[in-house]
């Protein structure tokens, strides 16, 4: 199994502003502001985390999915 990455480079679609944060490993991230512009950035249709979907690199849980999880938050998400 290879080393997971935790640090990504955000880059907004609004302005193209672009910074490198450490990802959470505990939790995904669904909102993020832009330093820049301040546009709120959410995850695209089909991505769990804003990572997902403006990173350099995708989220921790995503880069370790091996065991068949097609979300990285499913576990959180649960309805009883």
């Amino acid at each position: 199994m290879s080393e997971v990455i935790l640090q990504s480079t955000l880059t907004c679609p609004q302005c193209g502003h672009a910074k490198t944060e450490t990802m959470p490993t505990d939790a995904c991230q669904w909102f993020y502001e832009c330093e820049q512009c301040r546009t709120v950035l959410k995850p695209k249709p089909g991505d769990c985390c804003v990572y997902c979907s403006y990173g350099s690199v995708p989220c921790p849980p995503i880069q370790q999915r091996s065991h068949g999880s097609q979300h990285c938050c499913a576990s959180e998400t649960s309805v009883d």
